[in-house]
């Protein structure tokens, strides 16, 4: 049996527009829904999603909570580091579904594969691979 205490790990909260009807660019680049909380006109209201065990939750913004999407905050409002085992077949997934190219799928000198795009709520994301 064991007994050690679970893993930490992120779990980044993405805010999303109100009245996102569509969150459909998540699951075509390959996350899994746990759960998606609608509102009664149908928007998203938060979902929780996952990547190869990466958790993250999409969440509309709310007007008691200063937290704001990117196009609203008019820039990035974090990166989120996505590891993952083939930089560049997560890329072409993204690309595919909709995202934005940011930065080339390139090997640096500081042992890691990475490259960057924008998602279609304008969320970074740096996929990474150590090598």
């Amino acid at each position: 049996m064991n007994t050690s205490p679970p893993a930490a790990h992120f779990a980044p909260e993405l805010h999303i527009p109100n009245g996102t009807f569509d969150i459909d660019f998540y699951t075509q680049f390959g996350a899994v829904t746990h759960f998606c909380f609608k509102n009664d006109d149908g928007s998203v209201h938060v979902a929780a999603l996952e990547i190869n065990g990466a958790i993250f939750h999409l969440h509309e913004t709310m007007p008691w909570f200063s937290a704001l999407e990117p196009k609203t905050a008019h820039g990035v409002t974090c990166v989120i580091g996505l590891f993952v085992d083939d930089v560049h077949a997560w890329m072409q997934k993204a690309l595919k579904a909709g995202a934005e190219e940011i930065s080339k799928v390139t090997d640096y000198d500081y042992g890691y594969r990475q490259g960057m795009f924008k998602d279609p709520f304008g969320h970074y994301w740096q996929l990474q691979k150590k090598l």
